[in-house]
């Protein structure tokens, strides 16, 4: 009865297409509309986007299957989830790791949406083709100016807040419903734009003419790899918490796996394709890094017909892409903080994206420090976090009793058996692989302090959460008992 209560109170989606905005809006963001051109760019082209979709179905959908599955199945968030399947303060333990991983993720990811908000703002004041434009001044002036990126941060926290203090329905779901779309069709605007440039064929050529000698390099399957964990946003919470928001009945494998992951991919590889073009059409170098987007993109548009307007719809729809996105990781930490304390919806907001703004800060003024954190938390943090959530599915719920009764109950599409072997062993050794491959190669070379420190802090965070928990646990029996007493 009281299992039915809970349902029965807490809030669910309005319906399958908000769910999905939602879904596909939380995991488009800077994955894919900044990182997944420029890492195409530096492993091979044709060759890596082969590998990427190769991963991308055989880890990132049934990881994502698996995640929105237990989040339908418990209702709660990330630590509510834990204490369920494994209970004790064990359990509660990791979902706090999982929770602390995500809002450290979101520390430095909110200052890059503050970079999108920055750039989109001055696209519509036409700043990038006024006369005597120089990209890479403007950027550096930005970047080294603290009161422009911590504002950039502040207004980026405080939209945030602005949005999920209304809620799942009539806050994140009314956003993403015109966001997504609109961000779909800027990509398809920019796109067609670009290949009908003279010389924006060659870009199409270089993503459809793979170059086979990346595939034996392990750095490319690697890179492959990392963006389809990171683009996805599997073991970030995010769809565990958007999926303990469905009904009962509501579809798992369509929606929260195979549309996601692949609505997913095909804005990343939109944003390829409107890229890649005009790289090539102005002689720009693919491999450019993360200055791709932010200097030698903004270099292009002084000299396109009509630049002002393809600047607008290339920088608003990269912040529409970066902030959908910031939504569905802060939610994480709103729900969990919500159901796990005394606090109201407005002050579980208030409090997580003040923590995230606060323990933005470094980040938002210092692009080095932003580095750091993406390395030990990118990572290590994140692997861990999605090693912590299959292993629920894998070793606890058990796979074939997870897909049986829960996964295939009411689904678009039947999961088969081959399900099981993927999410118990597939998955968490590509996991220990990826956290490994981090470690080995970072010996020797300047990030080997940083590795130290990443997997010091992480296992300091698995043990303190779960003393942590424990504690709290044991707090709150004592007065139980010694009333029964």
């Amino acid at each position: 009865m009281e299992e039915s209560e809970a349902r029965t109170a807490r809030e669910e989606w309005g319906s399958r297409f908000g769910f999905l905005m939602a879904m596909l809006g939380a995991m488009v963001g800077a994955g894919n509309i900044w990182r997944m051109p420029f890492t195409t760019g530096q492993n091979g082209g044709g060759a890596f986007l082969v590998i990427y979709v190769l991963l991308l179905y055989l880890i990132a959908i049934p990881g994502l299957m698996a995640e929105t599955m237990i989040g339908r199945y418990t209702n709660n968030g990330v630590i509510g989830t834990f204490r369920e399947l494994l209970g004790g303060g064990k359990g509660r333990g990791l979902g706090l790791v999982v929770l602390i991983v995500n809002v450290a993720l979101m520390s430095y990811y909110a200052p890059i949406i503050g970079w999108a908000l920055y750039y989109a703002g001055h696209s519509l004041l036409l700043t990038f083709t006024q006369a005597g434009f120089q990209p890479q001044a403007f950027w550096d002036g930005f970047i080294s100016s603290p009161m422009l990126v911590i504002g950039m941060h502040t207004l980026t926290m405080a939209g945030l807040a602005g949005v999920l203090i209304f809620g799942i329905r009539r806050g994140i779901e009314r956003v993403v419903k015109w966001m997504i779309p609109l961000l779909v069709v800027a990509l398809i605007a920019v796109g067609v734009r670009g290949i009908t440039l003279p010389g924006g064929m060659d870009g199409l050529a270089f993503i459809f003419t793979p170059d086979w000698t990346y595939l034996t390099r392990g750095s490319t399957w690697v890179a492959a790899l990392g963006q389809a964990l990171f683009s996805t946003g599997l073991g970030w919470g995010i769809a565990l918490t958007y999926g303990s928001y469905l009904g009962r009945y509501d579809d798992v494998p369509l929606g929260g796996g195979l549309f996601t992951a692949v609505g997913n991919t095909s804005i990343g590889l939109l944003a390829v394709f409107a890229t890649f073009p005009v790289v090539f059409a102005f002689g720009l170098e693919p491999s450019a890094g993360s200055n791709l987007l932010f200097i030698s993109l903004a270099e292009v548009f002084p000299q396109l017909p009509g630049g002002w307007m393809w600047a607008i719809v290339f920088f608003v729809s990269f912040f529409f892409a970066t902030f959908t996105s910031g939504l569905g990781i802060t939610e994480v930490g709103v729900t969990t903080v919500s159901e796990e304390t005394r606090l109201s919806r407005t002050g579980s907001v208030l409090a997580i994206c003040g923590a995230i703004w606060l323990f933005g800060l470094p980040s938002a003024y210092s692009s080095s420090f932003l580095g750091q954190m993406d390395f030990m938390f990118g990572t290590f943090g994140l692997p861990l976090a999605t090693l912590s959530i299959i292993a629920l599915v894998a070793w606890k719920l058990g796979p074939e009793r997870a897909r049986v009764i829960e996964l295939n109950r009411c689904a678009g599409i039947y999961v088969g058996q081959w399900w099981n072997p993927v999410v118990k062993y597939v998955i968490p050794v590509v996991v220990v692989f990826i956290i490994g491959y981090g470690v080995v190669s970072s010996i020797g070379t300047e990030n080997q302090t940083l590795m130290i420190l990443g997997v010091a802090l992480m296992a300091a965070l698995v043990v303190g959460s779960t003393v942590a928990m424990g504690v709290v646990e044991n707090a709150a029996r004592t007065p139980t008992s010694e009333g029964g007493e």
